[in-house]
This record gives structure tokens, sequence and C-alpha cells, in this order.
């Protein structure tokens, strides 16, 4: 789940808050805000993603979520600088649960993917329902070359995507493009960059013209699968992937990247 160099220009707003929530006509819409980090999967934006989620999910009004960021990368994967001073098996743990979250969500999840996503980022992509890309972003498990292993996030990519394709991407770290990710299953829509905004609404407008309760039990049977083999291998990969960031391979490998 590491984070990889796929940057943004734009300085963080102290007082702003990681995650914006909004309520749009019976969506709630969760814009990643984190420019800093270039929305990494940080402690803060773990667990304040974690409680919005948790708000929608007890929310009976809505008919979906839509997760985007407000700035040019979507999510850059795990802090780096952070990982090196916390116990990344907890950090670990919350990301599983994070994922769970989203998989178990009674109503669909939809992401919308206008930036670059590296490393653990993949895993919000993949255990969303539906993912709209534009056809500009690029992705990469860059794992290996710190070191790591794509842990956590191999439960819900193993639900998507191929293990020929997941083994391709894993294990050279290649970039790969938004017309790879969509053959593979990780993305539903791509499209150019200017139409992902309007896709994404006629998404949306499709899910509220559903009755609700159609929507919970078609979510419900679609996600046990995957919700099923994060309870049964969540805990066992969250302790791999911390022994692996504690690691003095890893530990060098984040040293050697912040002296570039």
């Amino acid at each position: 789940m590491a984070s990889d160099d796929a940057s943004t220009t734009r300085t963080e707003q102290p007082d702003e808050p990681v995650v914006l929530r909004e309520t749009a006509d019976r969506i709630a819409v969760l814009t990643l805000n984190s420019p800093a980090n270039r929305n990494a999967l940080s402690r803060a934006m773990v667990s304040t993603l974690s409680a919005e989620l948790e708000a929608a999910s007890a929310d009976e009004s809505l008919h979906g979520v839509l997760i985007r960021s407000s700035h040019p990368v979507f999510c850059s994967g795990a802090d780096l600088k952070e990982a090196q001073t916390v116990d990344m098996v907890e950090g670990a743990r919350s990301i599983i649960a994070l994922q769970r979250t989203m998989a178990a969500c009674p109503v669909p999840v939809v992401v919308q993917l206008d930036g670059p996503v590296r490393a653990g980022g993949i895993g919000l992509v993949a255990s969303a329902d539906i993912v709209v890309c534009s056809r500009e972003v690029s992705f990469a498990l860059t794992e290996v070359r710190l070191g790591l292993a794509a842990a956590i996030i191999s439960i819900p990519l193993k639900a998507r995507v191929a293990p020929r394709t997941l083994a391709d991407w894993s294990l050279t770290a290649r970039t790969f493009t938004a017309e790879e990710a969509r053959d593979a299953g990780l993305v539903t829509h791509i499209t150019s960059g200017e139409q992902v905004a309007h896709r994404v609404e006629e998404v949306l407008d499709d899910l509220r013209t559903a009755v609700r309760q159609g929507l919970v039990e078609s979510k419900a049977i679609l996600a046990r699968d995957l919700v099923a083999a994060l309870d049964a291998d969540g805990d066992a990969m969250a302790r791999l992937s911390g022994r692996l960031f504690h690691s003095k391979a890893a530990q060098a490998a984040f040293a050697a990247r912040a002296s570039r």
C-alpha cells in the first residue's frame, strides 16, 4: 500500500478537513482533500473517510456514495513519512476496516478518478462498486520497489482482477493505463477527462431512480464474498503488511527515496 511519486503542486490549507462531505440529492459526496501528501492514506485520512462512510451507511435516505478528489492525485497510497513513526500493523488494520466499510456500505459506492492512483489507493478503487475513470489516469502497484507487498489491498483486488493480470501489475510494479484497468475489471467506465463528471452524474442519476430496497439487497448480494474475504484474511494480511513496513529492507528503501 506504499505511496509513489504521483505529485501535485498545490499546497494544503491547514484548517481544511482531509475529507469534505456534502449531500447532493440522496448521494453522499466525499471529497479527498489532502494535497500536501497527495491524498495519502494517513491515519487522519483513513479515520475520517471511515467515519464519513459509516455515517453514510447509517443514513437511510441515501441511494449512493461518491468518493472523489479535489486535487490532481486521487490517492498516492500509504503516507511513507508517517509510516516510519507509527505502528503499521494497526495502520494496516485500519485500512482493512476502511475497505470493509466500503464493501459493506448498504448502498453503492462510486469512485470518480480524475488523476493518478498508486499502491494502497488502488485498494479504494477495488473496494468500490462502480468506478468512472478518465482515460488519462494511470495506476501502479509500486510496493515491491520498496520491499513491500500489496498485502491488505490484495483482498479486494483478487475479487476484481484476474490472477495473471494481478501478478503482472504486482510483480513488475509497472504503470498501467485506464484501458488496462477497465479491461481487467478494476474500472467500470472510462471516458475523456472533460466528460468524467458528466458520466459520474449519469451513474448517480441511475442510482437515484432505483427503489432503495432494491439497491440495498442487490449490493449485499454482490459484496457478500468480498466482505467475507476481508473478514477471513484481513488480520493476517495486516500483520504481514506491518512486518514488511517495519523491516530493515523497507526502512532503507524509504530512506533512499527521501534522500532523492
